[in-house]
């Protein structure tokens, strides 16, 4: 297994959950600062030059949420998906999607015109708009985990690991305010956890 890492990127969630999963893995890094996730070798990766990707097999796959799921699948007796055909199984792929159509496009959009984009280029407006937004969407979250130390329940699952990374993503671009304090413990409930910790401490 070989996962194509950059540390500011998706690929933290990534790492986090061969962590979790406990088996062998090789980093490639890659440094997008450098423009290496554009060059022709890593193209043939992910033809978008994005990260993070892994190989698995020989067998390239892209997308942080699908690559987690497929190795949530890969390893089931690790028990971090529920079986298939339950109706657990359908919370979590609804929560899995939620993270990253609901609340990360939001997030993506207040990162572009605040670190990101050309000075002349960034909107206030456009930050505003996307904070509300992504405020909207996480009351959502804020309400589904009252009472509850993981999405599903109480047990953790591959789902936790896709909803941390977009709200680690959230707390750094300072989203998560003291009116979300379910969220607040929950996400650092998670990265309390040593597989967290070794995704993003590098």
């Amino acid at each position: 297994m070989k996962l194509y890492f950059f540390q500011q990127s998706r690929a933290t969630r990534v790492r986090w959950m061969l962590e979790e999963l406990g088996i062998p893995y090789e980093m490639e890094p890659v440094d997008m600062r450098k423009g290496e996730h554009k060059q022709p070798a890593y193209l043939k990766v992910h033809p978008l030059g994005a990260l993070p990707a892994i190989e698995d097999d020989g067998a390239p796959l892209f997308e942080s949420a699908a690559i987690i799921m497929h190795l949530a699948d890969k390893y089931p007796e690790k028990r971090l998906a529920p079986p298939v055909g339950s109706n657990a199984r359908g919370e979590y792929y609804q929560w899995v999607l939620f993270a990253m159509t609901e609340m990360e496009q939001p997030l993506i959009a207040i990162a572009q015109h605040t670190l990101f984009l050309p000075e002349a280029m960034r909107s206030g407006e456009a930050v505003a708009r996307a904070s509300k937004r992504f405020k909207a969407v996480a009351s959502v979250l804020e309400e589904r985990m009252n009472g509850r130390n993981f999405i599903l329940g109480n047990t953790f699952s591959a789902a936790d690991v896709v909803l941390g990374g977009v709200l680690y993503f959230a707390k750094r671009t300072e989203q998560i305010g003291d009116d979300m304090p379910t969220l607040r413990a929950y996400l650092n409930r998670l990265l309390e956890r040593p597989a967290a910790k070794k995704g993003y401490g590098g």
